[in-house]
Formats: structure tokens, sequence, C-alpha cells
């Protein structure tokens, strides 16, 4: 293998962006760590550590560089680590300088505005190659960071994107990755994650207690599972690693999606837009009703989010919502 096989660049040094690469550089793995803020890349090379994520240390051979060109010609494989708001400029100027050789698989929770399209098919749209794929499971930022065990799926419909995933990124014991061919139902089971999570941190929040609180989580798997059958995907992908698993890992105060759930049981209005689970739980509950899907629980949150729904009426909601399903 050559050096520009074996190299792994990862696009976007934010909190999981920088968590992953910390990982792939302390087992070894050359890494191009790309940002467009010159001054994080300024600080990780001074520093060996990344403002965005103190924790995460930052060896060599990890690089870090505001040069998209110099990421495309020194890695064929490539991890987008963005924003779900950031992913169609970050595939256009991506695009600019791929070719059909590179493989780019994404890690973003969420779905695309303003279409509501699955991540990678605004990738398709921005790259010059067909090589994508998704990244998602149980695997926080800040447990990368600490070294702890962490798993996590790579879906794709090519055979050689799960291969070249699993090959550059599996690290264990930090960080084990396992295949899908079911891309559809990954993107959205991650998704989809985020957007019950914010739902478990509002009931939490409200003090609902242990058994509405499983009520909810399984109910959330069923109503995803059925949205993803209606969008071509697998139902078992969603008690998998990159639905359920990663439901319950993010259930925890670490996650900014859970945190925010719990605002709301606050009756606080916070800049919810800014997380990828609340941009989930709007643009997965348009998604439902476009394929004509009942989601009870997905539709409260999602008005609760965009305020069509007043959050002290969430628990009676979140409570009728379960109900009717049983």
């Amino acid at each position: 293998m050559s050096a520009r096989s074996d190299a792994v660049g990862i696009v976007g040094a934010g909190k999981f962006g920088t968590a992953l690469a910390s990982v792939l550089a302390r087992a070894g793995r050359h890494v191009i760590l790309w940002s467009r803020d010159a001054a994080v890349v300024d600080a990780i090379a001074r520093t060996r550590h990344c403002p965005r994520l103190p924790a995460a240390v930052l060896p060599p051979p990890l690089e870090p560089t505001t040069d998209v060109r110099r990421l495309a010609n020194e890695a064929r494989f490539l991890v987008l680590a963005v924003t779900s708001s950031d992913v169609r400029e970050r595939a256009r100027d991506l695009g600019n300088h791929l070719d059909g050789s590179h493989i780019v698989v994404h890690a973003i929770g969420a779905l695309a505005a303003p279409n509501n399209e699955r991540v990678s098919e605004v990738m398709l749209q921005g790259l010059p190659t067909l090589k994508v794929g998704a990244l998602a499971g149980p695997a926080l930022p800040d447990d990368l960071a600490e070294g702890k065990f962490a798993s996590m799926v790579v879906a794709s419909a090519f055979a050689e994107v799960i291969a070249e995933t699993r090959r550059l990124i599996n690290a264990p014991p930090a960080l084990r990755v396992y295949g899908s061919k079911d891309l559809a139902g990954v993107e959205l089971a991650s998704a989809l994650a985020g957007a019950y999570t914010v739902a478990l941190g509002l009931c939490d929040g409200l003090g609902m207690g242990d058994g509405p609180r499983a009520v909810l989580v399984t109910r959330a798997v069923a109503e995803a599972s059925r949205l993803g059958v209606a969008a071509g995907a697998e139902a078992r992908t969603f008690a998998g690693l990159s639905g359920l698993g990663n439901l319950l890992v993010r259930a925890s105060e670490r996650s900014a999606d859970y945190a925010l759930g719990k605002k709301l049981a606050e009756g606080k209005r916070p800049d919810g837009e800014r997380a990828e689970g609340a941009r989930a739980a709007i643009a997965g509950n348009e998604l439902a009703v476009s394929l004509r899907v009942r989601m009870p629980v997905l539709a409260g949150i999602a008005g609760i989010l965009s305020g069509k729904i007043d959050s002290r009426d969430a628990a009676a909601l979140i409570g009728d919502s379960v109900a009717a399903e049983e």
C-alpha cells in the first residue's frame, strides 16, 4: 500500500473529527486533519491539542492543515465530520480537488436541509466519486478522547468502502468498526437516534420515571424502523449500533442533544437549531409526513422544538403518544 492509501483525511476539527483523529494518531495512523479555521490549525500544530476538544491528544504523525488540495493529494480515504448545515459546502469544496479514486464516508447524524436528504445523497451531488458511505454508532467524542472502548458501523453500497473503512479506522481496543450494506438504514437510524435523544432528555428532565423511559426507548426504535422501511431501509438496522446502540449511549449529560431535551423540560427555549438532534427531529418528522408514516413521538418532539407545542405539555403529549402505540 502507498502512503496515500494508508493515510486518513478528516474533514472538520470539531469534537468528533478531533476525537477520531486522536484515536487514529495514537494508534500510529497517518492522519491529515483539515479545518478552515487557521487559528485552530495553528493551535494544533503548536500544542498538539484542539481548542474544541482539549482532552484529545493529537500526536504525530497527525498533521493539521487548511489546504484542501493537500488533503486530497495525500489521503485517498476521507471522513467528513462537519455539521449537517455545512455538508453541501464542504462537498463542493472537496469536489474541486477529489477524483473517482477517493473514498469518502461521513459521520453526520442528521438529515441535510432544505430537502431532508440523507447526507450521502448530498455528497454524491458535490463529489466526483461514487464511493461514499456513512460512519455511525455509540462513540461519543469524550469517550474516544479518553481512550474508552467504543464501536461504530460503516455502511455503503460498495464493499471496497466498507473494507477500507474497517482497515483504516478500526483501532482496537479503543475503536472497533463493523460493516453494513444498509446505507439508508444506518443514516436514518443515526439521525433519528439524535432526535429521540432529545426526547429522552425531556423525559428525564420531567421526572417521568424509568417505566415510561423504557417504553419511550422501545417506541422510538419501532417508530424509526417504520420510517426506515418506508424509505427503503432494513428494519433490523434500527435495533443495531447506529440506532438503539447510538440512542442508549447518547442519552447522558455528555450529549448536546440530551442536554437540549433537559432544557426544554425546564421551559427554556435554547438555540436548538445548533443541535443535530433538533435538526434531525424536525427534518425526520417532515420526511415521515411526506411518506405518510405515523410517528407520534417524533411529531411531538418536532412540535416542541419548532415552538408549535409548549414544553409544559410535553409530559402529557409523550405519554399519550406512547400509550396510543400500545
